[in-house]
């Protein structure tokens, strides 16, 4: 594919935007927001892990994309349940419940992140892919503003550690399902090709893992979503505990970064490759840890900062590069199934293991304090040293293992 009317790069723009957005605007707070009601332990968990769970199902719905119906008809649907499923983890006071909503929720949203890419890719050229994915940053930082304009609306403090974001995340459902409708048609690339089991699960993009370029990469990508979980579920109960307010849009700035960093990732790509865009995010990731590290060994808050801005370029360059990576290593029929792939070892099965890791790192280096029994102390000092070692190792790991064997094959951006 050569090129795109300014219509569809628009509508596409549009897509990536409301479906990135209706989830950062009540998942960044998740954890201050459990912190708040009470919930510990295996529960808090369980709930933080509703999204790794979620993804466990992507490759099926990716698989009926790929087979059966339009992607932007199924990504409709899903948009849909999404509505109706926030609204009703909204109105929950039970954890339990809470966490039966929200992993239905998330069994429908998290696909949609294989299902954009996909529906993307078939109808702009891959090397444009983050132009227009950057716009699912410019949502992600828009949920902050949203969160900031709604205090007013609800005449509250804040928005964090209160079920308000549940309800903002229900309304942009609703209307990235409306925006669907109008989604160019991406009809299903291996329609009436015989399915086996394998087809019918979704994991017919298992097959790369032959290729052991391809194994390496998705092997060492799962490894660094335990670091990475950290941050991302959990990075809210750190920053609650250090004093700060209005944590949610604190925490976007990251978003805000990455919306410039979005815009190198195709000009990286074309010059350096693959391998040095992974290993460019992958030292971000490093440079945040210890940036946390050292924020509370020094007494720098002003480090943490660091921590959250390096966020798009981890983003940008680790996660999309990724998944530019997945799309030209992937024939074209099983293309949505390779991005359903990525989302479930990395966003599933990686941050699963890594949400359990991190709140059992969290409770080892957590004791109650001697004053006031009430109050809980933790050494995130010890813990940000144990994740920036970790980091650190799978940064040299990628660097020895894996090899970009796509460096010849890509091609000059084309403004």
């Amino acid at each position: 594919m050569n090129g795109m009317s300014i219509n569809v790069r628009v509508r596409l723009s549009a897509m990536m935007f409301l479906q990135y957005m209706m989830f950062a605007v009540w998942w960044v707070q998740l954890a201050a927001y459990l912190d708040n009601i009470g919930v510990t332990g295996t529960l808090k968990a369980l709930i933080l892990s509703s999204m790794p769970l979620g993804c466990l199902v992507a490759p099926i719905f990716c698989m009926i994309a790929d087979r059966h119906f339009a992607s932007q008809k199924v990504l409709m649907a899903l948009n849909f349940s999404c509505a109706a499923l926030f609204l009703l983890a909204a109105l929950q006071s039970n954890p339990v419940a809470l966490f039966v909503f929200l992993l239905l929720g998330m069994f429908c949203y998290m696909p949609t992140w294989s299902l954009t890419n996909a529906v993307a890719m078939a109808n702009a050229p891959s090397e444009k892919f983050p132009q227009i994915r950057v716009f699912g940053s410019i949502g992600w930082v828009a949920s902050a503003v949203f969160s900031l304009a709604a205090v007013r609306l609800f005449g509250t403090a804040s928005l964090d550690g209160t079920a308000i974001p549940l309800y903002c995340g229900a309304g942009t459902a609703l209307v990235a399902a409306l925006l669907n409708m109008t989604l160019p048609n991406t009809p299903p690339p291996a329609k009436g090709q015989p399915a086996s089991i394998i087809d019918v699960l979704g994991l017919r993009a298992m097959t790369l893992l032959k290729d052991r370029n391809f194994a390496v990469f998705i092997l060492l990508s799962m490894l660094v979503m335990l670091p990475f979980t950290m941050y991302f579920s959990l990075g809210s109960q750190f920053f609650a505990s250090q004093g700060f307010e209005q944590v949610t849009a604190t925490m976007n700035l990251g978003q805000f970064v990455e919306m410039f960093v979005m815009l190198l990732v195709p000009m990286a790509l074309a010059r350096y490759g693959s391998k040095w865009a992974l290993l460019v995010g992958l030292g971000a990731l490093l440079v945040r840890y210890v940036a946390f590290w050292g924020g509370g060994v020094f007494h720098l808050p002003s480090l943490y900062y660091v921590a959250i801005l390096v966020h798009g370029v981890i983003f940008g360059f680790f996660f999309v590069g990724g998944q530019v990576y997945v799309d030209k290593k992937a024939p074209a029929e099983i293309r949505a199934q390779a991005q359903g792939l990525i989302v479930l070892i990395c966003f599933g099965l990686g941050m699963l293991i890594g949400t359990f890791f991190n709140v059992r790192l969290i409770d080892m280096y957590t004791i109650q304090s001697t004053v006031d029994e009430a109050v809980t102390i933790t050494n995130w000092n010890a813990i940000w040293a144990i994740i920036s070692a970790m980091t650190a190792v799978l940064l040299g790991a990628f660097w020895l293992f894996f090899r970009d064997d796509l460096a010849k094959n890509v091609a000059p951006i084309v403004e």
